[in-house]
């Protein structure tokens, strides 16, 4: 008889910590911050369909056998084996199963550290009815990925609290359709579910509720390994169920016109210039566009307008060079300003991002229906300046919720923008006076003097800010030859099975 389950049946505050820390034992072993979250998730989601399938009232059987019981109550080179197993079956899954294991590969080579492993997910109820407890854990796994160096991926996460002050601005509702064409590991995705739970209005109809996890949400990832963290989280935090259609779709969002619209997206585009689809050109030939560029955010922008319904809603993170590259740059911003309302611009501190000093913003726009009068929908632009008052950060800004209480403040979510009181921080400028200023610039700080509302940056400050944006980009070049090369190397340089494609 097997003995029975540890498992606790509270939300262990600590079991992150505990998590993450055995990410260093794995790292003597060549396993990489993101790898071990991988080996992690998907441990945990056997874990989840066995307790699932063990439950006394309403059991479900999501992977159609016991995985984790067989796993768990081997050992040694058996356990390996029957874990490499349940990865090689699964891989084969209807829905999100295919997903979740497609490309999945053991990484702990060394049974005991495996071992170890396993009775660390098992001493945690992850099926508990607080879904967002499990929800809550793996999220904070992410945030400590997010803020490792020595994984050196947090510059392609968006730190939390960012995330949850957006969602405050546009505050999803129970009809809206949300799409994140860039999800990543699904932040805005699951923190807008949290929302609405949260807020849940009443008289809501069945078919409402089904919507919500069936036809409310979805997202692009093009990394397949970030792609199945993210249903992961959606998953845990029950957006989503392991047997059900996928939420996340892998691959370019880019790569062509939207088949289907949102009413919100909400998203943080890749930075930088390079392509995967579009490696020889680094542009995108979309008629939909008005502009042909290698800028990814400036083409996530344009992507961002067509994926909108008419009185849709966004909120895009984008680099500064978004804000004032001439050129297409240019272009883009006149017809942004021209076709949609730009009404928010939030300038963030250098550094919040992974990357050491990297200034960001988050642009809030409507997409309205034209005008009649021919004239542009922007009609006024507010910007909140919470940047200009703070050092120039070593490496990385740390930014709490509390850090963007005031902004929300001001943004005054869900109420007329009429009503919004200018500071010394906030301040509003008309669309014509945007309009007419060289290249469109919206490099706007709103702590400058009111009589010189455009005042320029420092020279200085110039060349610090060119200097960022090379080194930026030579980053992104290094980590994309860096993955072209491993995807070069013969399978067996990689280790990787031939009959499974290699974990991006």
């Amino acid at each position: 008889m097997n003995p029975p389950s540890s498992s606790r049946s509270g939300p262990d505050p600590n079991l992150a910590k505990v998590l993450w820390s055995f990410a260093d034992v794995l790292r003597e072993d060549g396993v990489s911050g993101i790898e071990y979250v991988e080996q992690l998730a998907c441990l945990i989601l056997l874990k989840l369909a066995h307790e699932q399938s063990q439950r006394p009232l309403n059991p479900v059987d999501v992977i159609g056998y016991d995985a984790w019981a067989a796993i768990r109550w081997s050992s040694g080179e058996d356990q390996c084996q029957r874990y490499e197993q349940a990865l090689d079956r699964l891989a084969y899954g209807p829905g999100n199963l295919g997903l979740l294991f497609g490309k999945a590969q053991n990484r702990i080579s060394d049974p005991v550290k495996l071992s170890r492993l396993v009775d660390l997910v098992d001493s945690y109820r992850w099926s508990r009815s607080d879904s967002t407890g499990s929800g809550a854990v793996f999220e904070a796994l992410l945030a400590r990925l997010t803020a490792d160096t020595k994984t050196g991926t947090g510059q392609f996460f968006t730190p939390r609290p960012l995330i949850e002050a957006i969602v405050q601005c546009v505050q999803p509702g129970v009809g809206d359709t949300v799409i994140d064409p860039a999800c990543g590991t699904g932040g805005f995705l699951t923190k807008s579910f949290e929302y609405l739970i949260e807020h849940f209005p009443s008289g809501v109809t069945r078919a409402e509720r089904t919507r919500l996890t069936e036809g409310a949400f979805g997202g692009t990832e093009l990394v397949d390994a970030t792609a199945r963290l993210a249903t992961t989280n959606l998953l845990l935090h029950g957006l989503t169920r392991a047997d059900a259609h996928p939420l996340i779709a892998v691959g370019d969002a880019l790569a062509q016109p939207p088949t289907r619209h949102a009413t919100l997206v909400l998203t943080t585009p890749p930075f930088g210039r390079r392509s995967t689809i579009a490696r020889e050109t680094n542009r995108y030939y979309r008629p939909d566009f008005w502009a042909e560029t290698g800028n990814r955010p400036l083409n996530f922008l344009q992507h961002v307008h067509s994926l909108l319904q008419l009185k849709g809603r966004a909120a895009v993170v984008v680099p500064d060079n978004v804000l004032f590259e001439a050129g297409a740059g240019e272009h883009v911003r006149r017809r942004l300003l021209e076709a949609c309302d730009v009404h928010t611009l939030l300038r963030l501190p250098p550094g919040v991002f992974y990357a050491t000093g990297l200034k960001t913003n988050v642009l809030f726009f409507d997409k309205p229906a034209p005008r009649a009068d021919g004239r542009p929908s922007t009609k006024q632009l507010w910007v909140y300046d919470l940047r200009s008052h703070r050092p120039v950060p070593t490496r990385t800004t740390t930014l709490t919720g509390t850090d963007y209480e005031d902004f929300v403040s001001a943004y005054r979510p869900g109420q007329p923008r009429s009503e919004r009181v200018e500071s010394h921080v906030f301040r509003s400028f008309n669309v014509e006076d945007l309009l007419a200023r060289d290249r469109t610039n919206l490099d706007l700080l709103a702590v400058h003097p009111p009589d010189d509302p455009f005042a320029p940056a420092e020279p200085e400050a110039d060349l610090h800010h060119m200097a960022q944006e090379i080194a930026g980009e030579l980053r992104s070049a290094l980590k994309e030859l860096t993955a072209l090369t491993q995807a070069l190397q013969p399978y067996g340089a990689r280790g990787d099975r031939p009959d499974r494609g290699p974990t991006t």
